[in-house]
């Protein structure tokens, strides 16, 4: 009997370490699963929609050849629960991902970011067109202003009160999210120009400010020259002397501009047009980045009164018209 007991209890131990060995070699397996590099020799985009499970979105990458040991997924999961939490969204999946990696990436909502760019220096409609270029975004006709009555501004003029910025979003995102996001930093730069401007600027509102800025962004390239081109113009301001500045024609024209100004242009009456109506224009001419912001509000202590391109971005700056007629005849007219 005690040599039986004793044969039973080898048998048992034997199955037990075999038991043993076999759950080690197991989670080892998993484990050496779990570090392993997927199965993918590009980028591949991933898309979990709400409510899908997490046997759907492995069978997924299964059917992708991304994973091949089903088993050795549904095993790590059940070992490491948490990982079955994963969050809908859109994901990219990168060939240095190992299983782990990616759920951990899916389980944190570690989502593709995209980037939209609102470039200074221009309008709103040159942005719609740009917008509408964007991936994995819901568009929706006239946002700026949709976004201006969300706020209380039911002007119907955006121009210029959206800030010049990249931005960023998540895909099936609304349009709005960025514009939004573009309206409040406008928002805020520009209340920390208008209250830190110089007291003796000829400009009445933060609005004014925005305009004079814009006009600002539209005329130089070159940053240096900004603080310049504010003076020359709030000196006009001060002077009662009309700005005379060609972005606002071109503005003023609208569709109708093919690149060329000519004198019929200048003469022209239309509410931009800075050569027959005095004072700012109406609204802001384009989107001023917040260097034009502060150099509207800081303007250079100079006298200048004009200046004049010398076709390569940059002006020469002229306190007297005589000065600036022979600038002209110079850079302009090749005398």
């Amino acid at each position: 009997m005690r040599k039986l007991l004793i044969g039973v209890s080898a048998s048992l131990f034997t199955l037990l370490t075999i038991a043993a060995i076999g759950l080690y070699w197991g989670y080892q397996s998993v484990v050496s699963f779990s570090q392993a590099p997927l199965n993918i020799d590009a980028e591949q985009e991933l898309e979990i929609k709400r409510g899908s499970s997490f046997h759907q979105v492995a069978a997924t990458l299964v059917e992708r050849g991304a994973i091949n040991d089903l088993w050795k997924l549904k095993l790590l999961v059940k070992l490491r629960p948490e990982l079955s939490q994963i969050r809908s969204g859109l994901y990219q999946i990168e060939t240095t991902d190992t299983v782990s990696s990616l759920l951990d990436k899916l389980t944190q909502g570690r989502v593709m970011v995209f980037n939209a760019t609102l470039i200074e220096g221009k309008t709103i409609k040159e942005w719609q067109a740009e917008l509408k270029q964007l991936p994995r975004i819901n568009w929706q006709d006239d946002v700026f202003n949709i976004v201006l009555k969300a706020n209380g501004d039911d002007s119907g003029l955006p121009e210029g009160k959206f800030f010049p910025d990249t931005y960023h979003y998540s895909a099936g995102d609304e349009l709005s999210v960025i514009v939004e996001q573009s309206y409040q930093k406008m928002q805020q730069q520009l209340k920390v120009a208008w209250e830190g401007r110089d007291k003796d600027i000829p400009l009445a509102s933060p609005y004014e400010l925005l305009i004079m800025a814009s006009i600002i962004e539209k005329e130089t390239g070159k940053a240096s020259e900004r603080p310049w081109i504010s003076a020359v113009f709030t000196n006009r301001l001060r002077k009662g002397m009309r700005l005379q500045t060609d972005p606002t024609v071109i503005y003023g024209m609208g569709d109708r501009f093919d690149g060329n100004i000519r004198r019929k242009d200048l003469r022209e009456m239309t509410p931009f047009n800075t050569y027959r109506i005095n004072g700012l224009t109406p609204t802001p001419i384009a989107a001023p980045s917040g260097a034009s912001l502060l150099a509207a509000a800081h303007p250079a202590e100079v006298d200048y009164l004009y200046f004049v391109s010398k076709n390569d971005g940059s002006h020469i700056f002229s306190k007297s018209l005589a000065e600036h007629n022979r600038a002209v005849n110079q850079y302009q007219r090749n005398r």
